[in-house]
């Protein structure tokens, strides 16, 4: 696996100081923009928070889970490392923070709501942050209604009043956690609202939740609440792993509902990612989970075929210029703009998701605009499958045939069939899944040959 080194460089590390009764959070920025322009040291917000506590453990929790590893493969033990920043955009009225766990299977978001702030941020756009075990100890300590005021970047000055000095970190980052934080946001996507409880009704179910299981279980509706099964049925919500949801414990006593977004037992019994917020006073905190334990995001593959498509990649850019800053992403209005289809619009923009550039609001059911600041241009390239189904077709290991195709790998000839549900081939691993990861990479090259050579294939698959 690929492992690349991200440079945090900051003008001062993050900190926390009283000062004259008061509670100042100095987040200290890195990288980034302000509204689509390259900026070393954005400065999104100087205000007070209008719930301090609240927001100081929403913080401390969205932290918490880039520093956990859910996971570790049989035979490997779990590197310490220093974990990836959290990213941060800044929107017209509010502030997101954003985090994705060592293991690539727990993605958390913190969305703090206008009026959770006393006033609208100073610029928008998106950077790091960096959150230090000093600071982290610091925000620990805010209680009740101490006044905390709350910086997001500072100039030089400001840096200078606080007393700081510049710092270099590095953090190794696996092209499969880059490809992860992206993607989540794709899987996101594709989620629909299963509960919605208030928290008399969720509270008690989510402090009984087991601390470890090595099963896939699933929560289901029942007397107003939830319950947990080692089987799916309709309206379920699939929970693989329920220890990684015991991440939202901290912030149980300031919750008012919990919302549960997946893919409907009823439909799709297989296992799914789904996605538990909660309603705090002025914010939402959203954990979405991949559908096992040992399954990250990066690997799901669903996007695959639309990843490959020359027509995706050159919506993707249209509607990329369309975008804005600011505002939510309104669908009905880019299409309008790039003179789309709305479906066709859907498609780009999980297209520029997968690239890092959108994420997913479930709350709002809409898309918003953000430029991961991370080195991940080459984001699409990362993906082997697609490497791979590249190679076999420029290699000319494909041979297209009515309602498919021969595709020759190491010496085997691989049949892949078309279908408008999900294509079929013969190897091993399209055996094993049975197209719930992705298409294989025989799969990927068929339909590329197709698209190349001009031949109509069934849509859907």
């Amino acid at each position: 696996m690929a492992v690349a080194e991200q440079v945090y460089r900051y003008l001062a590390p993050s900190e926390v100081r009283t000062l004259d009764r008061r509670t100042d959070v100095v987040l200290a920025t890195s990288g980034g923009n302000v509204e689509g322009e390259p900026a070393r040291h954005p400065r999104f917000f100087d205000g007070f928070l209008e719930q301090p506590e609240q927001t100081a453990v929403a913080l401390l929790t969205c932290a918490r889970v880039a520093r956990t590893r859910y996971y570790t493969p049989p035979g490997m033990v779990a590197a310490i490392r220093r974990s990836a920043d959290p990213v941060v955009t800044s929107e017209s009225a509010q502030l997101r923070f954003e985090s994705f766990s060592a293991c690539c299977g727990a993605y958390a978001r913190v969305d703090v709501l206008a009026d959770g702030l006393d006033r609208a941020p100073v610029a928008i756009g998106t950077t790091n942050v960096d959150f230090n075990p000093p600071m982290r100890e610091a925000l620990a300590r805010v209680t009740g209604r101490q006044p905390v005021r709350l910086h997001v970047g500072a100039d030089e000055v400001g840096v200078r009043t606080f007393g700081g000095q510049a710092i270099e970190q590095k953090v190794p980052l696996s092209e499969r956690w880059v490809r992860g934080f992206a993607e989540v946001q794709v899987a996101a996507g594709e989620l629909r609202l299963l509960a919605d409880l208030t928290m008399a009704e969720a509270g008690g179910f989510l402090r009984s939740l087991p601390r470890s299981s090595r099963h896939v279980l699933w929560a289901h509706p029942a007397s107003r609440s939830l319950r947990l099964s080692s089987r799916p049925a309709p309206g379920a919500a699939c929970l693989a792993g329920p220890e990684r949801l015991r991440s939202l414990e901290p912030l149980l006593r300031f919750a008012s509902r919990l919302r549960v977004y997946g893919v409907d037992a009823a439909t799709n019994a297989a296992p799914s990612a789904t996605a538990w917020e909660l309603t705090l006073d002025s914010a939402r905190f959203t954990i979405v989970l991949s559908p096992e334990v040992n399954r990250g995001f990066s690997g799901e593959g669903g996007l695959l075929l639309d990843l490959a498509s020359s027509d995706a990649a050159s919506d993707a850019g249209v509607i990329r210029s369309h975008l804005g800053w600011g505002h939510p992403v309104d669908v009905d209005r880019l299409a309008a703009a790039a003179g789309f289809s709305v479906e066709r619009t859907r498609s780009a923009l999980m297209f520029l998701a997968a690239q890092g550039r959108v994420g997913y609001d479930l709350a709002r059911g809409d898309y918003f605009h953000r430029e991961l600041p991370l080195r991940a241009e080459a984001l699409l390239k990362m993906n082997p499958r697609l490497a791979e189904a590249r190679e076999l077709v420029d290699a000319g290991k494909v041979r297209l045939e009515d309602g498919g195709a021969r595709v020759r790998s190491r010496d085997v000839e691989h049949r892949v069939t078309f279908a408008p549900d999900h294509d079929r081939c013969t190897c091993p691993w399209w055996g094993r899944y049975a197209g719930r990861r992705g298409p294989c990479k025989h799969v990927l090259a068929a339909r590329l040959a197709a698209r190349r050579a001009g031949r109509a294939t069934p849509e859907g698959a």
